[in-house]
């Protein structure tokens, strides 16, 4: 199993954890993930860590599909890919309509669709077959609308592409996991009980045989982000988990439409589910991080002293040998714990 280190995003004053991604460097993970919300972009501190490192591969986890057309995408994945020697990953997803509507002021429109339409394109760009063209729902190469020139002609990207592109997606919706299975080399949940494969399970294998050439989970990567708290007081450790599992099962979405509550309910929580969720929406957000039950925090992290981090690592090793998880994303993780994480995982 591979170890991967979120970055996230920037707070309120720009920051990048570049000693912390130096020291994963050295210390054998694998990769590290820069994300976007409605700040500091992805791209340009993923650009900025490239240039800095010389082996960890940097990937986007995520850059918001609707942000960007994808065309524009793949020519930024391309350019980072060869600059970098092919040591970029190109991780995408759809965001949420708060964010795609409200910040970057275009219709959410349909995520499956537009993922599809989206790494299809990619991808013909990146094969260079023949010029791009491109007729869906949400994009249409060339532009043919009624406010078009009538100027518009195929094209082939100039640049040919020496290294291959790999692309993962956000995903925990059962029709999210089947199109990542399908197109994608991988996908991010947002947290993962590593002993609930079966939570996933059908929709992968659902996605694989649409795939066809015998796909697997031995050419497909389970990433999820693991949250890290490490330190002598358990209850402590675990609370700065609560809270953000909190604002995702709670308030990330409206009371009919929050994916991430969902899936907490399919892993076996749905009366705590509804609980955050009523206490999250009625502005008590303290009390619904209370309601994290400690069980889904231990489950999904790696929280408390050094020993019972040890002793959770057993079912993420696990994991690992049956192939149900290839990398873990570790998040908010001190230099210490990331120490203990390599020594006991690389």
């Amino acid at each position: 199993m591979k170890l991967g280190l979120s970055a996230g995003y920037s707070p309120a004053k720009l920051y990048l954890p570049i000693q912390q991604v130096l020291e994963a460097e050295r210390l054998g993970f694998d990769s590290v993930w820069t994300a976007e919300a409605y700040g500091s972009d992805s791209v340009s501190p993923a650009a900025w860590i490239l240039a800095q490192t010389t082996r960890i591969k940097v990937g986007t986890a995520i850059m918001q599909m609707p942000a960007r057309t994808p065309t524009c995408a793949a020519m930024t994945a391309l350019t980072l890919g060869e600059l970098s020697g092919g040591r970029f990953i190109l991780g995408l997803g759809p965001s949420g309509p708060g964010v795609i509507e409200g910040w970057y002021g275009v219709p959410f429109g349909r995520p499956m669709t537009r993922t599809r339409e989206y790494i299809s394109i990619i991808r013909k760009l990146i094969e260079r077959k023949e010029p791009l063209t491109h007729e869906g729902y949400h994009y249409q190469i060339p532009y043919r609308g009624d406010d078009a020139t009538g100027l518009a002609r195929p094209l082939k990207s100039i640049l040919h592409a020496e290294h291959p592109l790999r692309i993962y997606t956000a995903a925990v919706t059962p029709n999210g996991v089947t199109c990542a299975a399908e197109l994608a080399d991988g996908f991010f949940p947002i947290w993962m009980n590593p002993e609930r494969f079966d939570v996933f399970e059908p929709w992968l294998k659902e996605g694989f045989a649409a795939a066809g050439h015998d796909k697997g989970l031995d050419r497909f990567d389970v990433a999820p982000l693991v949250q890290v708290s490490m330190g002598p007081e358990l209850e402590q450790c675990r609370r700065s988990v609560k809270e953000r599992m909190a604002l995702y099962i709670g308030g990330m979405g409206p009371r009919e439409k929050n994916f991430y509550n969902s899936y907490t309910r399919r892993l076996g929580y749905d009366e705590e589910a509804q609980l955050i969720q009523d206490l999250y929406l009625s502005g008590q957000k303290d009390a619904a991080a209370n309601a994290v039950p400690d069980s889904l925090v231990d489950e999904c992290s790696l929280v408390g002293p050094a020993g019972h981090i040890r002793e959770q690592l057993a079912a993420w090793k696990e994991a690992g040998r049956k192939q149900q998880v290839g990398t873990m994303l570790i998040s908010g993780a001190s230099s210490e714990a990331l120490e203990l994480l390599a020594e006991e995982l690389l």
